[in-house]
């Protein structure tokens, strides 16, 4: 062996640091994983969380892993002991994860100040994100070859580095619960950092502890004998690198079908954090299993390119399977998620819907990698697990990338999920050629050997050909989608880049709905129509010269149409996450938000909205928010401290923000911590009632820099010029036949409310703790409670109204009418 402990220490079949080292990449794996969710986490909120971002963040943590598993047998000598090597890599990955967690923050400000739009802009992400996540994901990388050297190129050492790979995988199952559901649940990044930080102190101690079991020589054994080599590869020396491309394809299939899949299976189980990483541990655990699998295999087999080749070939069935659950089997499971309070026994029952339709083809993904490496068992081992890892490391990223930007956007999942049984069938075949030799001996005559290779071919076509569309009424209506078959029509179904949109209709309304990966986030009901309305129209009456306005989140557009009857507006920016969704605003709302997709004044800027405000040098009139719910993974960054003091700094003097805040699909605690975070930030501000027929449904939020002073006698004779005539038309489309009537929805200051949000959490960008509360409640319908605690503490604001007499007479008059309703 050219490198490994003496000949009395280094069996693999006896030697006992073997099972000790399981246990280190167990350790490694779970610390990897809290580091993975945690910059993840922290890095969308710098660079945003569009598939862009997404994708540069993706590209540039598997590519430093890439980097390290090549770099690692180059760059260092053999004759340096393993363990002592491994040591080295835990501490630095530690002490970056620490470095990065302080020096982000910094980092950011800087990215902010020289940030740009299109390519550049992009460049500019990629080239942040490089800097953050490069340095420890290139020592990660290199922790797998650096330990390879402890083993021999032979059946059971190649063996023990599929148990090895299976061991780390095991220990980001258990990191990335740990972190989902505990850490960052509880506590916050800084929490969740350290701990990571120290299992990689104490797995870089037991190291250095173990180094000394065993003394680390160099012996003269390079290859494994002659006739092995001949017993793999009997037809040429470049049958190797056939081997790594097949690899190479096995990772890239596994990674778009993770995209795929888990862009499908969110809109089954609801879009959650919690959701999010259900998903991500089932595929993971799939994959730990398998590699152990694999590892075994791997020991006892003589051929293992055909086992390889096996595995390829039974993942096209795989997918097919999986395609089937997610589009034909899984939507139509009669499950209700709001039939029960108990959020754990909804957890229970997406962890069993994700292990039925996941586990398949990621135990056969899992099991790939330790058979590529059985196959290929021809050199130095840290250079053979290095190639492997980094061949089948760069078609991850591909996958990920292509599948997430180009591949859905452009030719659907159903599409998408066909060109996964391809990839799969492709790298079958590859393996099956490579070892042509072989395959032909393995038949008594040409002709079955014909036989079989028209079924490699014609049976994944088969399997491509049966995958079905997603049902519109999915894509609608998500979680609830079993309850909505048979009672819509679907308009219009799209696979957008970042989300999948549709338009349905109800058969006893002539209402229109207008989805976002499976919720309903706009309509033309009456009820949204008002709340879609206040967003505008309250700002509208309060600023007495809007001129320029940033509206995020398109939805139906209605919220910026309302901007385009005013007299003085000049510009109406609308920030979308999803291409998309203006185009369907325009085709299917037009009438609603009177025609702004296609008004001079409006301009359009697809990207986070948080990465726009963040390095923008523009001011706004008002800014209003109608994000997504808080539960949805991503969208609580949206409602952080950091995100409304960004938006405050962008604001003209006298400037006004809106933002919408949830009752339904929300609980108490959720509530009063979106509510308590914008008070943090505007002191002064205000919130309005959208309710219905007097019960609680969602609320509109109202802030300045300053405090709000409303005179009703000036809004009231701006409303009777005839330049502002169509503002109160818009008004009265939603039933406010007055200001009064608009004013009358007030339902709270932060001064009175401050009893009752007493103790509320603060949702900051270090923990986000809102998409954590809010996601333990998403399928629980406690409006109307939340609604009547809240109101006890309202009362008449004395000081937040201004004008004569009577018009304050006739306000009072006009709420004393609305409250009694409540």
């Amino acid at each position: 062996m050219h490198n490994g402990v003496s000949k009395e220490s280094n069996s693999t079949a006896s030697c006992p640091l073997q099972p000790i080292l399981l246990l280190l990449f167990f350790g490694s794996g779970c610390a990897a994983l809290i580091y993975e969710i945690v910059w993840f986490q922290m890095l969308q909120l710098v660079i945003g969380s569009s598939a862009v971002s997404m994708g540069v963040l993706l590209g540039t943590f598997m590519g430093g892993m890439c980097l390290g598993s090549l770099l690692l047998p180059r760059m260092i000598s053999a004759a340096r002991h393993p363990l002592r090597i491994y040591m080295l890599l835990e501490l630095g990955i530690g002490i970056f994860g620490i470095l990065i967690l302080f020096g982000m923050p910094a980092a950011a400000w800087v990215y902010a100040a020289h940030v740009g739009s299109g390519l550049g802009g992009i460049r500019l992400r990629g080239l942040f994100a490089a800097v953050c996540l490069l340095p420890p994901t290139i020592l990660m990388g290199a922790t797998l070859p650096a330990i390879a050297r402890w083993v021999k190129a032979t059946p059971g050492g190649i063996s023990w580095l599929g148990f090895f790979y299976g061991s780390n995988i095991a220990g980001a199952v258990f990191g990335c619960l740990l972190a989902g559901f505990y850490l960052l649940r509880i506590y916050d990044s800084v929490v969740a950092t350290f701990v990571a930080a120290a299992i990689n102190g104490a797995v870089a101690l037991a190291a250095f502890v173990f180094s000394f079991a065993a003394r680390h020589e160099i012996s003269a054994e390079t290859q494994p004998p002659p006739d092995a080599a001949e017993e793999n590869f009997p037809v040429s020396k470049k049958t190797p690198w056939l081997v790594y491309v097949t690899i190479a394809l096995s990772g890239m299939s596994a990674l778009g079908a993770e995209v795929v899949w888990t862009r499908l299976l969110s809109l089954t189980l609801g879009g959650t954090v919690y959701t999010f990483s259900i998903i991500l541990a089932v595929f993971l655990f799939g994959l730990g299993v398998g590699s152990g699998i694999g590892a075994t295999l791997a020991r006892s087999s003589r051929q293992p390119w055909a086992l390889l080749g096996c595995c390829q070939l039974l993942l096209t069935g795989a997918i097919a399977w999986t395609a089937y659950m997610l589009a034909q089997s899984l939507p139509y499971w009669p499950i209700d998620p709001s039939l029960t309070r108990s959020v754990w026994l909804n957890f229970q029952l997406d962890l069993v819907r994700c292990l039925w339709a996941l586990l398949p083809g990621a135990v056969l993904w899992g099991a790939s990698f330790p058979l590529a490496l059985a196959a290929v068992r021809i050199q130095e081992p840290a250079r053979l697990v290095g190639g492997i890892y980094a061949a089948n490391t760069v078609g991850g990223i591909l996958g990920g990338i292509g599948f997430s930007i180009v591949f859905i956007p452009l030719i659907g999942t159903q599409q998408s999920q066909r060109l996964l049984v391809g990839l799969a069938a492709a790298a079958a075949l590859l393996v099956f050629a490579a070892f042509i030799g072989k395959f032909r001996k393995s038949f008594a005559s040409a002709f079955g050997g014909a036989v079989i290779l028209a079924a490699l071919v014609l049976v994944p076509l088969a399997l491509a050909r049966g995958i079905a569309k997603v049902p519109g009424e999915l894509i609608a209506y998500g979680r609830y989608a079993a309850t909505e078959f048979g009672q819509i029509d679907i308009l219009y179904v799209g696979e957008g880049m970042n989300n999948s949109v549709a338009v349905s209709q109800g058969w006893d309304d002539d209402f229109r709905n207008f989805h976002i990966s499976g919720k309903i986030e706009a309509s033309s009901d009456p009820q949204d129509m008002r709340l879609q309305r206040m967003l505008s129209d309250i700002p509208a009456l309060i600023h007495p010269h809007l001129r320029s306005v940033l509206v995020v989140g398109c939805g139906a557009g209605v919220t910026a149409g309302a901007f385009t009857v005013l007299p003085d507006i000049k510009q109406i920016t609308i920030c979308e996450l999803e291409p998309l969704v203006p185009k369907i605003a325009a085709e299917y709302f037009g009438e609603e938000n009177y025609n702004v997709v296609n008004d001079p004044r409006t301009r359009i800027i697809y990207d986070d909205a948080r990465h726009y405000i963040l390095t923008t040098r523009e001011k706004f009139d008002v800014i209003t928010s109608d994000p997504i719910h808080p539960w949805v993974k991503g969208s609580a960054t949206l409602y952080t401290k950091e995100y409304f003091e960004l938006v405050k700094a962008h604001l003209n003097p006298g400037g006004i923000v809106t933002q919408w805040v949830p009752l339904y699909e929300s609980d108490t605690d959720a509530v009063k911590s979106e509510i308590a975070t914008f008070f943090e930030v505007f002191p002064d501000g205000t919130i309005w009632s959208n309710d219905q027929n007097g019960k609680g449904y969602d609320l509109v939020l109202l802030g300045q820099a300053g405090p709000t002073k409303i005179n009703l006698d000036e809004i009231a004779a701006r409303l009777a010029q005839p330049q502002y005539s169509a503002l109160a038309g818009s008004l009265r489309e939603v039933g406010f036949d007055s200001a009064f009537d608009v004013f009358a929805t007030y339902a709270g200051q932060a001064c009175d409310l401050a009893p009752w949000l007493k103790n509320a959490q603060i949702n900051r960008d270090r923990n986000l703790r809102l998409q954590y509360l809010a996601g333990l409640s998403s399928n629980w319908y406690h409006n109307e409670s939340i609604y009547e605690d809240m109101i006890a503490y309202r009362k008449f604001p004395n000081t937040l109204f201004a004008g004569s007499d009577d018009s304050i007479e006739n306000l009072k008059i006009t709420m004393a009418k609305a409250w009694l309703k409540k």
